[in-house]
């Protein structure tokens, strides 16, 4: 397959797609970064406002579950109101839940706030923003975009968990919670002016190129009103959501959530275990860049297919791995493979659905992602409690994750979706 041209600039020297895919990438890392902050925050908010772990255990669920749902939502209102507008307001909710976070007395508070009002915020700026863009602005790249978003949310929550945990000791918490909602407040104006929502609203084509004066202008084409009900009938749809929730149970959910409890139960220390999930998180970033170049130049279903396959064999294996240098390896190897899905599921999204109608399928398939994990989480605490082991739970997961191999082989996205009128 040839490279793809080179971007153009415009009449300033600037290079406006990839100008775009920076300002996304900021607010990625941190949205990442926001809902990364409950978990961190969990133990010092309890001791600093006597609430109960229930309580704060339920709100971080709530705003899990929002943010799971805000994928669809915002991907329906991308669709038909641009990313700018619908980042630029989850920045603002980010903004406004974070900042009076700071100020946390009653339960009432922290659920509307920590819950309703951060779950919501960051669904609507980080959940499907990068599949949006990356399919309003890209063709040939769209492949590597997806994965440099891909990448960037990953280094969000690399980024932030350390420095949040240093950060949220005693009552500190409070100002690391301001300090979040106030770089939000900052960045919604900043994205606002820059972003526009297509390469067209500044004369560019897909990928920067600039538009050829002697070619009459394409609208560009318009999301489907009707592409969930026809999504609903599809084999694609529900294979793509299928394999994206054993994605979420075999990453988020089993090893995110379960990592460091299975290491104490080998022996091993919490900040070995931590170091263990940072070392992921490092070469996640490195998997999820590497597959986006590749989603470009080779078929996505053989892609996603390997991923899911090489996933199962490491956590068939994982229970077998002695402690010490060889969980490392596994670190290693498991973070090439945690999220590298993402850019092949977006790819597929869009061959079978239109790119016009991503952010409206992709958050329902996020939706499926997020479900998977909340079930996984559960799950594997209670094999933990009830066999004493999370070896049953690993084993599990690793026959999911072949499975969901077999399923990725059967999308077939070559199928062009059915032709939408243009809009009057």
């Amino acid at each position: 397959m040839p490279n793809p041209p080179p971007a153009r600039k415009s009449a300033r020297g600037v290079n406006l797609a990839w100008l775009t895919v920076t300002v996304t990438i900021v607010v990625l890392l941190l949205a990442a970064g926001a809902r990364s902050a409950p978990g961190v925050f969990l133990k010092p908010m309890q001791q600093g406002t006597g609430f109960s772990l229930t309580n704060l255990s339920a709100a971080v669920s709530v705003g899990l579950l929002l943010f799971g749902l805000g994928a669809p939502l915002s991907g329906f209102l991308m669709d038909r109101h641009g990313p700018r507008r619908v980042a630029s307001l989850g920045l603002l909710l980010v903004a406004v839940a974070f900042l009076a976070s700071a100020f946390i007395h009653t339960e009432w508070q922290l659920y509307a706030l920590w819950g309703v009002l951060s779950g919501l915020g960051t669904g609507l700026a980080g959940s499907v923003l990068g599949a949006a863009v990356a399919a309003r602005w890209f063709q040939a790249r769209r492949g590597l975009v997806t994965g440099i978003f891909g990448a960037a949310t990953s280094a969000g929550q690399l980024m932030f968990i350390p420095l949040l945990t240093l950060a949220a000791r005693g009552q500190d918490w409070r100002v690391a919670s301001a300090a979040i909602g106030m770089a939000a407040l900052v960045l919604a104006p900043v994205f606002w002016l820059v972003l526009r929502d297509r390469p067209s609203e500044v004369g560019l084509g897909m990928d920067g190129e600039p538009l050829d004066p002697n070619v009459p202008a394409v609208k560009p084409p318009q999301p489907d009103g009707t592409v969930m009900r026809r999504a609903l009938q599809s084999r694609d749809f529900w294979l793509l959501s299928a394999t994206f929730f054993v994605c979420g149970a075999t990453s988020n959910g089993i090893i995110g959530t379960h990592f460091i409890s299975y290491c104490n139960d080998l022996g091993l220390t919490a900040g070995y275990a931590a170091g263990m999930l940072a070392v992921m998180g490092a070469f996640n970033f490195v998997g999820t860049l590497g597959s986006g170049y590749l989603t470009d130049r080779f078929d996505p279903r053989v892609l996603l297919a390997a991923y899911y396959a090489f996933r199962g064999l490491s956590l068939l294996i994982l229970p077998l791995l002695p402690p010490g240098a060889s969980l490392g390896a596994f670190a290693v190897l498991f973070g090439l493979d945690y999220i590298a899905t993402v850019p092949p599921t977006v790819a597929l999204t869009a061959r079978s659905f239109g790119a016009a109608n991503v952010g409206t399928v992709y958050g329902w398939v996020f939706f499926a992602h997020q479900v998977g994990a909340a079930l996984a989480t559960a799950l594997g605490g209670m094999v933990r409690d009830q066999l004493g082991q999370y070896g049953p739970a690993f084993l599990a997961a690793g026959v999911l994750a072949v499975l969901a191999a077999a399923l990725a082989l059967g999308i077939k996205p070559d199928r062009k979706p059915p032709a939408v009128a243009p809009a009057a």
